[in-house]
């Protein structure tokens, strides 16, 4: 039990371990796998979509299912909060939100701007969806 609390005196602050292009790296160690992962995927389905009618026409059957609907939702809000949580990590790393109120606070909003950019991006694929229908059937 003494070893312990000796253990917790011992260890250093936070941060300590991690300064100057170290964090910058862990920065991009976290953030490039998502990048590389979610929006290639993204961006081929956008893609593929787009190609042709038909190929529009199976995409749409394709993602009238509900599975693949939630599926599509639960990688774009990824994206969203990954994008913002990155943006929240950048401020920490200059020193900025490290108290734990601010912590807290970040976090919510990082929660909240991100179900807001995935809302945006749902309603806006809609309109731009039916858009590209009318630009079809003409």
């Amino acid at each position: 039990c003494l070893y312990g609390l000796a253990l917790m005196r011992s260890r250093p602050e936070r941060g300590a371990l991690i300064s100057g292009t170290a964090s910058g790296a862990a920065f991009l160690a976290a953030g490039l796998p998502g990048l590389f992962l979610c929006l290639p995927l993204l961006l081929w389905l956008f893609q593929s979509s787009l190609a042709t009618p038909e190929s529009f026409a199976t995409f749409k059957a394709v993602a009238a299912h509900p599975l693949v609907k939630i599926i599509l939702l639960g990688l774009l809000w990824a994206f969203c909060h990954h994008f913002c949580a990155g943006i929240r990590y950048l401020f920490l790393d200059v020193h900025m939100g490290v108290d734990l109120e601010s912590a807290r606070l970040t976090s919510k909003i990082v929660f909240a701007v991100s179900i807001a950019l995935t809302a945006v991006n749902m309603f806006g694929g809609f309109a731009v969806t039916r858009r590209m229908l009318d630009m079809f059937r003409k």
